[in-house]
């Protein structure tokens, strides 16, 4: 039997996937947001200019993005803040800085872990590569994006006659996920790469690259309402919140809509450009400066501001029930989650809680509830880090999908609907 995917049924989720596919890595993420907000009417800005007044802005430092639109407020104006903040990293296998190597006869490329990767599931699968390589071009160093979607790199499972009882083998990062990339010498891969991009490789001085899958995103499914993808934790989030936006600045809803999207999360947002960094809280008062605010002024604006975290949430797992909080089932497809832990994995209270439960009902979506099993580690957010970064109220939430920190996650496709609507009401309050 052929599943029968209704083409619009779910046109978010087809947009989703297109965007996904669009964005192999953090900084491709920016692009393709980027590219989005322009087709929308804002306008690109560098830190290292002076800011115009009101309008319709985004700023891009490497791997994260901040858009905002400031246009509904006057000179002299005291704006509140309405930001919906998100991560545009993913766990996944990064090329190691000396990455050549051979063995058994095969050319190898060195790859390790980046976050909590759930490395079963890298294995076996046709890899392309992305990124960035910052290049020497006269007196410049200039950052170019690197994509490659070509069957490059696999790293290969160990045959079952070979393992142990016959039941797998434990993977150790160290050893087991270098990747084949030829049967005979095919040279250096940062040449290889530094060719293909047309560059010499004395000239790359830096690169920041990574492993991708190539199965294109696809909407499943017999009555095609599931979403099979990689990275949804967390470009559905970036995808989300960037629809959000861009509909948000068209209600002129009485608060200043932004949008943060944070490289870093999968492995603590202590970076330049990490959730723990300042740029967010630089953006605000920039925005605050350019509008004749002083520092007085901007922190009133702070006291007035609330923030929603969206990450992606667990759904309950019908092969694993017994996994998940027994009292708080999570249904794939029954709308956007607001995650709460006692220890503050999460950043949600009952004040934060209560505005992401107007904006549901505002956008007339359902809305469930998520709390982690306590005897099980709870993951964290950029929540807690931003709430501690700026004090502002901050709520968490997510969108409900299964195999987290696999190479390829699954998701219903009415909830990236159901989530988009949600994040814009939360932007644009009525």
């Amino acid at each position: 039997m052929a599943a029968t995917v209704t083409p619009g049924r779910y046109p978010e989720a087809e947009a989703l996937c297109a965007f996904i596919d669009r964005s192999p890595s953090p900084f491709h993420v920016c692009q393709t947001v980027a590219r989005m907000l322009e087709d929308a009417g804002f306008s690109p800005l560098a830190e290292v200019d002076a800011w115009p007044g009101p309008g319709r802005y985004f700023v891009v430092r490497g791997g994260s993005i901040i858009a905002f639109d400031s246009s509904g407020f006057d000179h002299g104006e005291l704006p509140a803040f309405r930001i919906v903040g998100g991560h545009t990293d993913s766990p996944n296998l990064r090329v190691k800085q000396n990455h050549d190597r051979e063995s058994a006869g095969l050319a190898q490329v060195r790859l390790e872990p980046y976050g909590g990767a759930w490395l079963h599931s890298w294995l076996d699968r046709d890899l392309g590569v992305s990124g960035r390589i910052a290049v020497r071009q006269g007196d410049q160093v200039v950052h170019t994006l690197v994509r490659i979607d070509e069957p490059l790199l696999r790293v290969p499972q160990l045959a079952i006659h070979l393992s142990e009882n016959r039941r797998g083998v434990e993977l150790d990062p160290q050893r087991h996920l270098d990747a084949v990339w030829g049967a005979s010498d095919p040279g250096r891969f940062l040449e290889r790469i530094a060719v293909a991009e047309g560059y010499h490789v004395d000239d790359v001085l830096g690169f920041e690259l990574m492993v991708h899958d190539l199965a294109p995103s696809r909407v499943m499914g017999v009555d095609g309402d599931l979403v099979s993808a990689p990275r949804l934790d967390n470009q559905c989030t970036c995808f989300a919140g960037t629809r959000a936006l861009i509909e948000a600045a068209d209600r002129n809803a009485g608060v200043l809509p932004v949008l943060a999207l944070f490289d870093h999360e999968e492995v603590g947002s202590s970076s330049d450009r990490g959730a723990g960094s300042d740029l967010l809280i630089t953006v605000l008062e920039r925005i605050a400066l350019t509008h004749g605010l002083g520092r007085e002024d901007f922190l009133r604006a702070l006291a007035l501001s609330d923030v929603a975290s969206g990450d992606m949430a667990h759904a309950t797992h019908p092969n694993y029930p017994e996994r998940h909080e027994p009292g708080h089932q999570i249904a794939v497809g029954g709308g956007p989650v607001l995650k709460v832990n006692q220890n503050l994995r999460y950043a949600s209270d009952a004040d934060g809680e209560a505005l992401f439960v107007l904006a549901a009902e505002q956008a007339g979506v359902p809305l469930q509830r998520y709390v982690h099993r306590a005897d099980l580690p709870c993951g964290s957010t950029i929540g807690p880090i931003t709430a501690t970064r700026t004090g502002l109220t901050t709520v968490d939430v997510g969108a409900p999908q299964l195999a987290m920190h696999s190479a390829r996650e699954l998701m219903g496709a009415a909830d990236v609907g159901y989530y988009a609507a949600a994040l814009t009401a939360f932007l644009a309050p009525a």
